[in-house]
């Protein structure tokens, strides 16, 4: 291993070599503790200590890094709190994310580290995000993110590396390659081994380095770093090294041949860096000694006090409030009647993304073909000539990659509003939204600042890939907040509190009702609360529940039935949705229809019942009933797609609660 030609002094190569030290000593730490039965599970970085620890000393310490399971060279180089991180170990509640996610499930915005989820290939993107937000900022930095071998093979690893080259965004794409997935060799998971080569194809400058070298990975980086911090672009480095030890300790290396890792451990980065130094002269027997006992007694004081702490007593009410982050309500404008004009559905959503963006410069606005074109549905028309493409940014077909980087956008306080060209189309984003989005406020207290806008629902003959009703895919999922507005001043103003809101906030919005539907708006600023339903229509003999376009159908059917008294509630927000006002009209009318343009089996029709029936039986004459879409995929046929809604069943329906 070649250490000669690195050009550092002898104080850098003793401090680089503490700092490749201490790791691994807290690894060996971990590893006793494991057998022992104090901590339940392991992932060993043993043997790759130096990439960790050459890319922290390289980059600045206000610089994003993005770590994986064996980075614990990044925490410790970076100083994190050692007392705090083996409470993260534990489980305990003074850990990063009190106890509800594990080992380096986290992030520390103090130490600029943003930690992984277990769906690897996922924090690529959200390291796009941060740098985005920097530029944005104009910023002068770098971010630096890490994928293993086994991750290049996601795909949200070519997502997040093709928009960072067609965006130069300065982000450093570390390749961790240490030779296994778990127990899938290199020779198995791809059939080009030299991911050097991967980066041309996005056209990407790609580098190699030695792993295992600290002072290779530190120049290489530190280089770079300083290069991508003059002139913004992405670079692809692969770092070659070995997994000496098993995926985590359980599952052993007996896949491994023997050969392999003895020829690897020969290559130890601590031992032949300790060698390298003792033969300069800069280290001893002495010097050794002393940075073990300094480091072995930090380790074990910092153990004892966190494995001192309480074991978590659990509190559901903090539980469920930490879901979500706090919001700060806008205070509404006083004094004189608002000024209102005549908008159509379409309108009431542009306006409201034209005024939020006029008062807010950190928003900015993401998806396909919406700057100059406006958007598949000409929502986003007229905005890129006002705003700038720095802030309307049309994005590559990369439905995940642009979600994630909503989440580093967030970490930098620059909230994004993402358009989904169709709703159906947010399936390609669906880990993003479900495991990053939605768990990173509980996980550890960093809100997603994110609005995805979906054009949704059937009606206009488009088949079963532009008529999706996806609503219901999202409602099960803690953390996320679900909207739809069924008319032009709800639009407005549910759109102006999504924004508003720092929590991650799906709009839907209906594409029948763009053009169909107008209504009077007022012209400022304005909030429809989320959470809060609103009663359409009055009456007392049989409530109707429902939102977006199945509202019009209710409406209609009613009208040309000539029935008075049935109560039309419009849930507006899904998640949360308002069982208080549902509540109080079943009390009252004593019978439920609850009608949603969505499927059937397992719609929110089927929660909505439930709950209704769980804390208003004793009010109902009759059994809630449920009138939705068959359960098939959207047809195309227009007769086909007619039988499929619910539409035309709504007055039969009617006719039956109202004579039970």
């Amino acid at each position: 291993m070649d250490f000669e030609k690195y050009n550092f002094s002898p104080a850098d190569l003793l401090k680089f070599y503490e700092l490749v030290l201490f790791p691994r000593l807290i690894e060996e730490k971990m590893l006793m503790l494991l057998r022992q039965g104090k901590i339940s599970k392991w992932f060993s970085g043993i043997g790759q200590e130096a990439i960790s620890v050459g890319c922290a000393c390289a980059l600045k310490n206000d610089e994003y890094i993005l770590p994986l399971h064996r980075n614990l060279g990044i925490f410790t180089t970076r100083k994190v709190d050692l007392v705090r991180l083996f409470a993260q170990f534990l489980g305990k509640r003074e850990g990063f994310t009190k106890g509800r996610d594990r080992s380096f499930h986290f992030g520390s915005r103090e130490d600029h580290i943003i930690g992984m989820i277990s769906h690897l290939g996922s924090q690529l993107s959200v390291a796009n995000g941060i740098a985005l937000a920097r530029l944005y900022k104009k910023e002068k930095k770098v971010t630096l993110v890490f994928s293993g071998e086994g991750g290049t093979s996601e795909g949200e690893f070519h997502e997040a590396l093709n928009i960072a080259s067609v965006w130069r965004l300065p982000v450093i794409f570390l390749i961790e390659n240490n030779g296994y997935a778990l127990s899938t060799p290199l020779v198995e998971q791809v059939r080009e081994e030299d991911f050097v080569k991967k980066g041309a194809g996005y056209g990407v400058r790609s580098y190699a380095v030695d792993g295992n070298n600290i002072l290779e990975v530190v120049s290489t980086v530190d280089t770079i770093a300083k290069e991508l911090r003059k002139k913004p672009d992405c670079v692809l480095i692969e770092a070659k090294t070995f997994r000496i030890r098993g995926h985590e300790e359980a599952s052993g290396v007996k896949y491994v041949p023997p050969d392999l890792i003895e020829s690897w451990q020969r290559r130890d980065p601590v031992k032949l860096f300790e060698n390298y130094l003792s033969e300069k002269g800069i280290l001893n027997e002495k010097k050794i000694d002393q940075a073990r006992s300094k480091y072995n007694a930090m380790i074990s004081d910092a153990w004892n006090e966190a494995v001192n702490y309480k074991e978590i007593s659990p509190n559901q009410n903090t539980e469920i409030n930490d879901v979500f982050s706090p919001v700060v309500q806008a205070k509404e404008k006083g004094g004189k009647a608002t000024k209102t004009s005549e908008l159509r559905y379409i309108d009431a959503i542009s306006t409201a993304l034209d005024q939020a963006l006029d008062s807010d410069e950190n928003i900015i606005l993401m998806g396909q073909d919406i700057a100059e074109y406006g958007g598949a549905f000409k929502v986003t028309e007229g905005l890129v000539s006002k705003y700038g493409r720095h802030r309307i940014k049309n994005t590559p077909l990369c439905e995940s990659a642009i979600v994630g980087m909503g989440l580093g956008l967030s970490i930098e306080g620059i909230k994004s509003v993402i358009e989904m060209q169709f709703a159906d189309f947010v399936s390609c984003a669906f880990n993003q939204i479900v495991n990053n989005l939605a768990k990173s406020y509980y996980r550890w207290q960093q809100n997603a600042d994110v609005v995805i806008r979906m054009p949704t629902g059937a009606g206009l003959g488009a088949g079963p890939y532009h008529s999706q009703s996806t609503e219901a895919w999202f409602f099960h999922v803690p953390g996320l907040k679900i909207v739809y507005p069924s008319n032009p001043y709800d639009a407005k103003g549910l759109l102006i509190s999504a924004i508003e809101d720092p929590n991650p906030v799906l709009y839907f919005e209906h594409k029948f009702l763009y053009r169909s539907l107008k209504g009077m708006v007022p012209t400022e600023i304005y909030r429809v609360p989320i959470g809060k339903a609103a009663i359409v229509k009055e009456g007392a003999d049989l409530t109707i529940i429902s939102y977006g376009l199945a509202v019009h159908w209710a409406l209609k059917a009613i009208e040309e039935m000539n029935v008075a008294e049935v109560e039309v509630i419009d849930l507006r927000s899904l998640t949360p949705w308002d069982q208080e006002t549902v509540y109080q009209s079943v009390r009252k009318t004593n019978k439920v229809l609850i009608i949603h343009e969505d499927t059937l089996t397992g719609g929110i029709g089927a929660e909505i019942s439930a709950s209704i029936t769980e804390n208003c039986f004793e009010y109902l004459d009759a059994p809630v009933k449920r009138m939705a879409a068959l359960d098939t995929p959207v047809p195309f046929n227009k007769t086909l797609e007619n039988d499929f809604l619910p539409v035309n069943r709504i007055k039969k329906g009617m006719e039956e609660m109202l004579n039970y």
